[in-house]
């Protein structure tokens, strides 16, 4: 009788976990501008350390909740203000067990580290757009330009006749 109530106690933790998680899932998804994807976490063996998840764009910030956690704040924030995109290619070798065949693997930089994150490739077309729709990049480089007549550095030109 024992091990029936410790099986028991296991199903029912086994329920509310999952419960949890899917609770979880559908408050990220309520607000709306969430996708799915899989950033790589770990690169240590090629083609594994993927983990799948949901982006949720908030501002000029997509944030990566992992799938199978329980944590509210996000696993990572990527911030388009300093995020590029370096490259995009297919899924390769193992990846391709991993993840859906119609994904795409795109190699991003965010400040000076390296990061690989895979969508479908129908999602690749919205977060490129989110990511060019964003303020330009390093705006202390430029400086800035007023909206009517020419810089005050500048001398105007003469019209040419």
């Amino acid at each position: 009788m024992r091990v029936l109530e410790i099986a028991g106690i296991c199903v029912v933790a086994l329920l509310a976990f999952l419960f949890a998680l899917f609770f979880r899932r559908r408050l990220l998804q309520v607000g709306g501008g969430t996708i799915r994807l899989q950033v790589h976490i770990n690169t240590m063996v090629p083609g594994r350390g993927w983990s799948p998840g949901l982006g949720q764009f908030l501002g000029d910030e997509l944030r990566f909740h992992r799938m199978f956690s329980l944590a509210i704040r996000p696993k990572r924030i990527l911030d388009r203000r300093s995020l590029t995109v370096e490259e995009r290619r297919l899924p390769a070798g193992p990846e391709r067990l991993t993840m859906p065949g119609h994904w795409v693997v795109l190699r991003c930089r965010t400040g000076s580290t390296d990061l690989e994150i895979a969508m479908a490739e129908t999602t690749v077309t919205g977060f490129l757009s989110w990511l060019e729709a964003g303020p330009p990049r390093d705006p202390g480089s430029l400086g800035g330009r007023p909206v009517f007549g020419p810089r005050p550095t500048e001398t105007p030109r003469p019209a040419e006749s």
